[in-house]
């Protein structure tokens, strides 16, 4: 029977390891992360999947990787796999695998290589995103593709939509790859480096909103990081406003105007610095939701810098 270790973390590391056990792969051995006690965690716990089908589970930040190599070299794995997993395996880890050691990318490589594929799609405008199933190699998600399958992004998606969107293909690339990977007959493609780039980790403070921007871009930013991540900012003489969800009304430049906050009737618009027009659907402070009329009571509008 053909066997597997799993390095996973998320819901595509949840699917795929689910996908492997429905295809008969035998999984000795799981690796997986604790949960960071200040991360919303929003996702399936591939610990507990793997608990469940009575599989061992290792945490990756209780386990010296030299004391993993020898458990995963005791294991003789036909394949590795590494599913969502946050950390890059070493160049020795990888050749533990006598038949290759693989990954599932969110994206449609080589664009959108490294850190927070689905996030940095959104936010520079994308129409369309992917998974990935890739030969991994020392540089991080630069290895041979096997596999892979796009899907659209929406006006108005924001991250966990995407991402939802982004596992279920997950899925279905390992789950269509795997009879191939079995026989030993799965493609191997090379990248195109050059026509991709890396981007790297994205923090609470890259959602600052720079009102100079257009609505689109502005928008890009908003659902980008929407809940369950950190969320689109700004600083109001009252306080700090994080911006949830919002809707492109106007997106051709009307000319250059002072970014504010307008509205009436139950309704707010971000006017932008190039005059296009941003309608502000939900709203937060420190204290939790806001109600949109409250931003601008009395019709006054309120300043954005």
């Amino acid at each position: 029977m053909t066997s597997a270790v799993v390095f996973a973390y998320h819901d595509v590391g949840v699917r795929c390891l689910e996908a492997l056990i429905s295809a008969g792969i035998r999984v000795p051995l799981v690796v997986t992360h604790a949960d960071d006690p200040n991360e919303a965690r929003w996702f399936e716990s591939v610990a507990r999947v793997a608990e469940n089908h009575g599989i061992p589970v290792a945490i990756a930040s209780e386990s010296e990787p030299a004391v993993l190599d020898r458990r995963l070299s005791d294991l003789r794995p036909d394949f590795i796999f590494s599913f969502y997993y946050r950390s890059l395996l070493s160049p020795a880890t990888l050749a533990l695998a006598s038949r290759g050691a693989l990954n599932m990318h969110g994206s449609l490589l080589p664009q959108y290589r490294g850190r927070a594929p689905v996030n940095w799609a959104i936010l520079n405008g994308e129409i369309r995103t992917g998974a990935t199933l890739h030969y991994m190699v020392a540089r991080a998600d630069a290895g041979d593709i096997v596999d892979q399958m796009a899907v659209p992004i929406l006006n108005d998606d924001d991250a966990r939509t995407v991402m939802a969107k982004v596992t279920l293909a997950a899925e279905i690339v390992l789950t269509r790859s795997l009879p191939q990977l079995i026989e030993g007959v799965a493609p191997r493609v090379p990248q195109r480096l050059n026509e991709g780039r890396y981007f790297g980790r994205r923090g609470p403070e890259d959602g600052r909103i720079d009102w100079r921007g257009n609505a689109r871009t502005i928008h890009n930013l908003i659902r980008a990081v929407a809940p369950p991540f950190p969320g689109a900012f700004t600083d109001l003489d009252t306080g700090r406003l994080w911006i949830h969800r919002s809707r492109v009304e106007r997106s051709v430049s009307t000319g250059p105007e002072s970014p504010r906050l307008v509205g009436g009737d139950g309704r707010c618009f971000a006017v932008c610095a190039d005059g296009s027009l941003l309608r502000i659907l939900a709203v937060a402070t420190e204290a939790g939701p806001l109600a949109i009329e409250s931003l601008t009571c009395g019709g006054h509008p309120v300043p954005l810098r």
